[in-house]
């Protein structure tokens, strides 16, 4: 509980002290309280019935509504003070921060940042256009008690360019402007870097991303501190470091011999590949693998590719930081996976994509609440002392899951009340009641 009351205290003194302050701030907590709880979805309504039977508050719907929607909520300061409670945020040195977008499928109209976008995971059954939200997130990549999380740092909603301009959109009284993705990540990894000062920066993250489309603004931004490791396509072409002999006449040439593509390269280094031990979901294995120093013309730098090889298929990773190992590079974006693990932790354990909430600020409240329940969630679990057990372990997963961390949360707040939270509730410190409902909870 005290570990709780350390993480909700740095967020409520935000908010000021005026009387309007003090009822945000108390609304605040037992707001994020309530998603965290696996009590019931976290639907807007279903968080007020929260609020008025596991807190005791006298919570006027109206009123409820429109703080949830309101346009007030200091989410910039909140997410600058929760990324200073991470405990011991680096990985060897360096911040990893992993890069994607997800869709959010919705069923309900006029929904903000609602469009039709492509779903390229789509199932045979589905349609491939669904109406959805796209989100573009990053999220950091820790190791806590053995295992890697992804603990969501900052979000942006993507609007397509042929949508803006069929339809424009507003968020209150601002028109919303067409940004690319790259754009949107980069100005999020500037809130990051007002943080995390001088820190070496390592972005892990698909193919799609990993080109010079995001690296030379993060470059702009940031400096040489930050460094891209992705996955190569295929059939993008690779060239020999360049020659450093003398030429007679022109400029020194930028890119050495051509040298063919990813695949031509990978039947031909496979003879030379040797194997590695390294830990990759959750277990130690040995995995085939072959490294080069090569350049690569869509980040125009020289990189480290490594072909990893599997029984039947092989993958090229690539990383713009020279100083990784191999086994490193295979480790970490082996630990990109975890990204989407936190799309499914935020969309659907805690809820997130039953809200059917339309207007822009209660819908961009509401996923900034559930971000960073999820995100509190796995500092619980990093300051805890000791490793939260499985519930439904099995012989391949016996690491602890999101949702074990829930409960024993839940199970924390029946045994002391929420009283020691320091909110102020109408109702004794332990009712029974209650105490018995967390305990079935957890």
């Amino acid at each position: 509980m005290f570990i709780l009351r350390d993480l909700l205290r740095p967020l409520q003194a935000l908010f000021p002290n005026s009387e309007e302050g003090l009822q945000r701030r108390t609304w605040f907590v037992c707001t994020l309280l309530a998603i965290i709880v696996p009590f019931t979805p976290s639907r807007t309504s279903n968080l007020l019935r929260s609020l008025r039977t596991l807190f005791g508050l006298n919570v006027d719907e109206s009123c409820y509504y429109t703080f949830m929607g309101s346009q007030k909520l200091p989410w910039d300061r909140l997410w600058a003070a929760l990324w200073r409670l991470i405990p011991e945020p680096l990985t060897e040195g360096r911040l990893v921060v992993a890069l994607d977008d997800s869709i959010n499928p919705k069923t309900g109209k006029k929904i903000f940042a609602c469009q039709h976008h492509f779903d390229h995971a789509a199932k045979p059954n589905q349609s491939r256009y669904p109406w959805s939200q796209n989100i573009v997130s990053m999220g950091l990549l820790k190791s806590i008690k053995g295992r890697w999380c992804c603990l969501p740092l900052a979000f942006e909603f993507y609007f397509m360019k042929k949508h803006l301009q069929a339809k424009p959109a507003r968020k209150g009284k601002k028109p919303i402007e067409f940004r690319t993705k790259f754009e949107q990540a980069n100005e999020m990894f500037s809130r990051l870097a007002t943080v995390f000062c001088d820190v070496p920066v390592l972005v892990v993250t698909d193919s799609w991303f990993g080109n010079n489309g995001l690296l030379k603004p993060l470059r702009q931004t940031l400096g040489e501190r930050v460094q891209i490791l992705t996955r190569l396509r295929v059939n993008n072409t690779l060239y020999a470091l360049p020659s450093r002999a003398k030429q007679r006449v022109g400029r020194p040439r930028k890119y050495g011999d051509k040298l063919g593509s990813a695949s031509d390269l990978a039947a031909v280094y496979q003879s030379q590949a040797k194997p590695y031990v390294v830990s990759l979901y959750g277990k130690c294995r040995t995995v085939l693998a072959y490294d080069r120093l090569l350049i690569l013309k869509t980040l125009r730098c020289p990189v480290r590719v490594v072909w990893v090889y599997r029984r039947t298929q092989w993958i090229a990773l690539v990383s713009t930081d020279l100083a990784l190992t191999v086994e490193q590079i295979i480790e970490l974006y082996g630990a990109r996976w975890k990204i989407e693990a936190g799309f499914r932790e935020t969309k659907q354990e805690i809820g997130s994509s039953q809200s059917q909430t339309r207007n822009a600020f209660s819908v961009t409240n509401h996923l900034e609440f559930c971000m960073m329940a999820t995100t509190l969630v796995w500092i619980y679990a990093d300051r805890i002392s000791h490793t939260p057990a499985r519930r439904y372990a099995t012989k391949e997963r016996t690491e602890f899951a999101f949702g074990d961390v829930r409960r024993l949360i839940a199970s924390v707040i029946a045994k002391e009340g929420f009283d020691s939270l320091c909110i102020e509730s109408h109702k004794p410190k332990k009712n029974p009641l209650i105490a018995t409902i967390m305990r079935l909870v957890a």
